[in-house]
């Protein structure tokens, strides 16, 4: 990790480098969660979106572009964000015939260094965005868990916090429930900067306390992790303290670079790779 571009100073590229991508092993984080990467409990991707995305055509117009990225989350390796941001800048000098040949280089380099293929969709602006990307609301109904009043004393991650609704018949019901919380912040394991993100928890099962939901969520505050790690925690310590009979776990965070991540993880293996809708923060 001490090679990881994210610790070190970088000048920006001035021409095309898909050897500027790093990959990260999952392996390591997983194996702390007593995962085996050959068969993981969940199914779900990593969807990055792209925000300063631009090549120039042949004569040297500039074209600018968004792109949805989805690499999959059993693929060997994930990719550092700001490796992914000087590997998307080093396509802005570099000239492409046409916005299919762009595509299709992006999803060669990107595949090769998350050993998986990774699914690329690329929008130039001027041919208008997606309604998805306008989405400024999840379309199903949800709980928000941010105006639930409680004390607060741990900000590390501790799944202990994580109980069911109190022994009766609330928590002998198999209900099902979206919860959502803007109070996740976790920490970059390499700058320890901040990393803020709307968290959105879907189960069905017993009912898990709203209270103990949220305190648990708070406890990533001061943890250092990756975006994708963070996710398959949390999927991990409430199906072990929770036992849901179906869980979904995602998080919007915020971008930086001009690149977000939103990971998700399932217990639906048929869970297809479709962009999270842009929450108001994004």
């Amino acid at each position: 990790m001490s090679e990881n571009p994210l610790g070190i100073q970088t000048q920006y590229p001035q021409q095309y480098d898909a050897a500027l991508l790093y990959p990260v092993s999952r392996r390591l984080n997983r194996e702390q969660l007593g995962l085996d990467t050959d068969d993981l409990p969940f199914s779900g991707y990593d969807h990055w979106r792209a925000y300063e995305l631009s090549w120039l055509l042949a004569g040297g117009k500039p074209v600018v572009a968004m792109a949805d990225i989805f690499v999959p989350c059993n693929s060997p390796f994930l990719i550092e964000s700001k490796s992914m941001k000087l590997y998307f800048n080093s396509l802005n000098q570099h000239e492409f015939v046409d916005h299919e040949s762009v595509q299709n280089c992006i999803v060669d380099d990107l595949s090769r260094a998350a050993g998986k293929p990774v699914l690329v969709r690329l929008y130039e602006l001027s041919a208008g965005l997606p309604r998805a990307l306008h989405t400024g609301e999840p379309s199903h109904t949800v709980i928000s868990l941010d105006n639930l009043q409680l004390e607060v004393n741990a900000y590390q991650p501790d799944a202990s916090l994580l109980t069911l609704e109190a022994a009766g018949a609330d928590a002998q019901c198999n209900i099902s429930e979206t919860l959502v919380s803007d109070l996740f912040r976790s920490n970059c394991p390499i700058t320890a900067q901040p990393d803020w993100g709307t968290i959105s928890i879907s189960y069905s099962g017993a009912a898990i306390s709203h209270a103990s939901l949220l305190s648990y969520i708070i406890s990533f505050r001061q943890h250092e992790g990756f975006h994708e790690h963070c996710v398959e925690k949390i999927y991990c310590d409430i199906q072990r303290m929770c036992a849901p009979q179906s869980l979904t776990v995602s998080i919007n965070f915020l971008r930086r670079g001009g690149l977000e991540i939103n990971p998700i993880r399932s217990s639906d293996a048929g869970t297809q790779a479709k962009a999270l809708p842009r929450l108001l923060r994004q």
